[in-house]
């Protein structure tokens, strides 16, 4: 017997002996490694995707040892006159993870195979595989087990891509990488759409630049362009693309209020879902309850621990600022199923297998189909198990999107990612990271990074503006040594001069670019996690916030950390953690639209707009349902000034810039003042003086509105011209400075303009932020060309406004009818537009009186009645309207603690 065939006899024992049988999926990926294939495997979450690439690597390279074993002679020990053990075979496999939670539990799943594979022999007894190890590397690891691996890798290493640009930044990068043969990326479509993804496209130019054969795999299970997806990850067109096929229930429903509100506003259901969200978690062995940001799942666990206190030890709290050691510990227990409910955010989004799972819950809209698709996986996380998600709505609107979300499961419809395009701030740090590794010719390295998906279009101009940038810091910062980070050898290798500015490099690798945290400890004891330094500022001694599902009193803070006690029986205030507002997606959306067109046809076929259809019927009698075909438009006039609502079902980023462009373009035909309203399904203006909407709507609505306009197309073709058009006026309608700046700030430590600390080392965001203010008015003043500038304007367009989703959208607004309806009373899609404008000028108390007193005036227009105590209901539900207010619904006006005057910045 082969060797091959006696190591695919033993796996196949192997498994038996669980009850698997390999899917025909797995058979295919197997044999396309085993040819040398690289590829991209898609198939739903608990399909086996693992095992799928792991068995056919170990498969592939057992081929490759045993031609290599004919060629080495034995090593004999003289005392013995046995055989020496064979040594661990060098790193061969390279596993890529885009989460250091995810690096535990993907070693273990690699390693059980690997147990019964190591040490097996053939019939003549001689070794057939030689021994594998395997390990992880992040920044979880161990400081032994990291000097460990310093001696020796393991055969084969799982990583994330900060730890794989750590490990290519060491001077024997390619002795140690360059007899790699196989990387696995695994949840490619989380890393793809943004510069993790392009950190990896680039350490994979590398990789192959060393070993042109090498193979490369991505696994998946929620993308919607595939060929695209895949190309991006090869660097290529071609590429064996394998969908598994396997058949597994999928069950999306919501969880419906007994009553849908007919006029809601963001987060008005607030904890009214509480007895129903007990009810499910009673009913299922471990459930996953899903939030959209960190401050609602610490509301939301501890209203679940006052309202089962006898839950206490049995359920538990998990996002991305707690400790390790509590994320680790809640971890554990879904393995164990000793925990009934996890209350968590996107930290336990991605592929870690929780086999007791049996259900999940979403509180709010997924936001998207990927996403939805990504958490429903959670549960039933093994083949053959259905999977259940249960959306929660968090208001009435929100209750259609779970038809919508199911409709677009069977339809196919996922959304798309795309590599960004060109960062060079990622650039910038991976050509001092190469400079690091062993050095580089850049003509040679210009070649391998265009090799990527991401600068494939990379011009001769930027690519000698990077090399200068890295050699000089450019022409406005030449005459500082600190930016004089590769510089050229007599050789014409590029190299890094300086063992100082080596050893800053290497602290600050990596995209991650997050707020300054703050460290939250306990007086004499333990750390608990980390809050984002701009909650804790507005804090002073003796006040209360609730963290890690504990009511705690800050004591004082002191070098970045906020030493607190335990506190009982005071209101707390909830922290705040930027980004948490994320936009629905396009595909989500259109599929929102689609529902209400069928009911506006009467066709009421599913429980969630049987449940929203009073909703409904109102928003039809007093004004009109969007549909695919039309836009919708209303106007209005109150004591305030004159209202227009439009509802593009664009997402609230594209909502943002639509709503300043339209303003800019009306304010052009006579200067006006507007205050803008945005959420995800359509936007408010609202002028203090009269605008006739009837007649200049039509006109702002087009995509070439203006004279630049017209002149843009002139010069460059009417697409052209019409994109590079709407560009400007964009930019002109909003503060684009203050925002380009705060995206240069990310883009100044991406880059290493910006120095983040040694490890220990606490630096404020207050003065990351002074630094990278003084090199934006540096780089303007004197450097006006400079790239990172650029870039910085072009990120704010493409991801903060998202242009190009924002130009489709004008775009396919042009072609539908405009359908305006002048309206005597707000409707109810207009209404919680109403409010997120009223949040920005009144507290929450009187924002609670205001919105009790609209709600009764129009449930009486329409028939209905306000039940009593409804003011106090409304302001308990206003802090799930807003990310970061307090929860005792006092955190809008909630006095700023008072600052010493700031020091003067320093000359550069």
């Amino acid at each position: 017997m082969s060797q091959n065939a006696t190591a695919k006899k033993a796996l196949a024992a192997w498994f038996t002996q669980r009850g698997w049988k390999p899917f025909r999926f797995q058979r295919e990926v197997w044999k396309a490694i085993s040819g040398g294939e690289s590829g991209l495997l898609h198939a739903t979450t608990g399909a086996g995707k693992t095992y799928a690439v792991w068995l056919g690597t170990l498969m592939a390279f057992m081929a490759v040892a045993k031609e290599r074993r004919g060629r080495v002679a034995p090593e004999i020990i003289a005392s013995t006159g046995r055989k020496k053990e064979h040594p661990a075979q060098a790193l061969t496999v390279l596993w890529i993870t885009p989460m250091r939670a995810l690096a535990a539990d993907t070693l273990r799943a690699l390693q059980q195979p690997l147990e019964v594979l190591n040490g097996l022999r053939s019939d003549d007894g001689s070794v057939l595989l030689a021994t594998w190890t395997a390990g992880a590397r992040s920044g979880d690891t161990a400081a032994a087990e990291r000097s460990a691996q310093n001696q020796r890798l393991p055969t084969v290493l799982v990583t994330t891509p900060e730890s794989l640009s750590l490990l290519l930044a060491r001077a024997d990068a390619k002795d140690i990488l360059g007899g790699v043969k196989m990387v696995v990326v695994d949840e490619w479509h989380e890393l793809l759409g943004n510069k993790r993804g392009v950190q990896v496209q680039l350490a994979l130019a590398r990789l192959r630049r060393w070993n042109p054969a090498l193979s490369t795999w991505g696994m998946s299970a929620t993308l919607g362009n595939l060929k695209e997806a895949m190309q991006s990850l090869l660097g290529h067109s071609g590429g064996t693309l394998v969908q598994g096929q396997v058949p597994k229930k999928l069950v999306v429903d919501s969880l419906l209020p007994g009553r849908a509100e007919r006029f809601p506003w963001g987060g008005h259901l607030g904890l009214t879902m509480l007895p129903q969200v007990i009810e499910e978690i009673t009913g299922s062995s471990t459930t996953l309850v899903f939030t959209n940001t960190r401050s609602q799942s610490e509301i939301w666990y501890q209203a679940l621990l006052e309202a089962k206190p006898e839950w206490a030890g049995l359920i538990a709290l998990h996002h991305g600022s707690l400790d390790r050691g509590v994320r680790e510990w809640v971890e554990a227990g879904l393995k164990s199923g000793e925990l009934r409910a996890v209350v968590c955010t996107s930290s336990l989004d991605l592929g870690v297998d929780f086999l007791p799972v049996e259900r999940v819950l979403q509180i709010g809209s997924p936001k998207g189909v990927a996403r939805l698709l990504q958490r429903a996986g959670r549960s039933g996380h093994a083949p053959g198990r259905p999977s259940r998600i249960t959306l929660v709505p968090t208001h009435s609107i929100e209750i259609v999107e779970g038809a919508a979300a199911r409709a677009a499961i069977a339809a196919g419809h996922i959304e798309a990612r795309t590599s960004p395009l060109q960062p060079l701030d990622v650039l910038v740090q991976h050509l001092v990271t190469v400079a690091l590794g062993g050095g580089f010719v850049p003509d040679a390295l210009y070649e391998e990074v265009r090799g990527t998906a991401a600068y494939a279009g990379l011009s001769r101009e930027s690519w000698e503006w990077c090399l200068s940038f890295v050699r000089q810091g450019g022409p406005s910062l030449a005459a500082y040594p600190d930016y004089r980070r590769a510089v050229p050898d007599e050789e014409g290798v590029w190299r890094v001069p300086d063992a100082r500015l080596a050893r800053r490099h290497r602290m600050n690798i990596g995209t991650i670019v997050s707020d300054a945290s703050m460290s939250v400890q306990y007086l004499g004891g333990g750390r608990i996690g980390s809050v984002e330094e701009s909650f804790a500022a507005r804090l002073k001694p003796g006040d209360c916030f609730l963290f890690g599902g504990r009511l705690l009193e800050l004591v004082r803070i002191h070098e970045m950390t906020a030493w607190v006690r335990r506190a009982s029986g005071k209101r707390p205030a909830v922290p705040r953690w930027n980004g948490g507002r994320m936009p629905l997606s396009t595909t989500l959306a259109d599929a929102v639209v689609q529902q209400l067109a069928l009911a506006g046809a009467g066709r009421y076929d599913t429980p969630e707009l049987q449940s929203v259809r009073p909703l409904l019927d109102i928003q039809q009698q007093w004004s009109a349902l969007p549909t695919p075909q039309t836009l919708l438009a209303e106007t209005l006039k109150t004591r305030e000034g004159w209202h227009l609502f439009l509802y593009p079902f664009a997402g609230r980023h594209v909502h943002l810039g639509l709503a300043n462009l339209i303003a800019w373009r009306v304010a052009q035909h006579a200067p006006r003042t507007f205050s803008i309203a945005v959420n995800d399904y359509g936007f408010e203006l609202l002028c203090a003086t009269e605008v006739d909407w009837p007649a200049l709507l039509p006109q702002v609505l087009k995509v070439g509105h203006d004279d630049t306009a017209r002149d843009a197309i002139a010069e460059g073709g009417i697409e052209d011209g019409a994109h590079v058009a709407l560009l400007h006026e964009v930019l002109q309608s909003l503060n684009a400075s203050e925002l380009a700046q705060r995206r240069f700030r990310e883009i100044a430590r991406v880059s290493g303009l910006i120095f983040q600390g040694y490890p220990g080392e606490k630096r404020s965001n207050k003065q990351l932020q002074a630094s990278s203010s003084l090199f934006w008015e540096v780089f303007r003043k004197y450097d006006p060309a400079n790239r990172l500038l650029m870039q910085a304007e072009q990120e704010l367009l493409a991801q903060e406004l998202e242009i190009g989703r924002l130009r489709n959208s004008l775009a396919r607004m042009n072609t539908q009818q405009l359908v305006l309806k002048a309206l005597e009373r707000p409707t109810p899609f207009a209404f919680p537009l109403m409010v997120e404008l009223f949040r920005e000028k009144l507290t929450n108390e009187n924002l609670a009186e205001r919105i009790s007193r609209m709600v009764a005036q129009l449930e009486k227009a329409a028939g209905g009645a306000l039940v009593a105590g409804d003011v106090e209901r409304v302001k308990g539900t206003l802090a799930f309207g807003q990310e970061g207010v307090s929860g005792d619904g006092k955190g809008a006006s909630r006095p700023r603690r008072e600052r010493k005057p700031s020091r003067p910045l320093p000359l550069l």
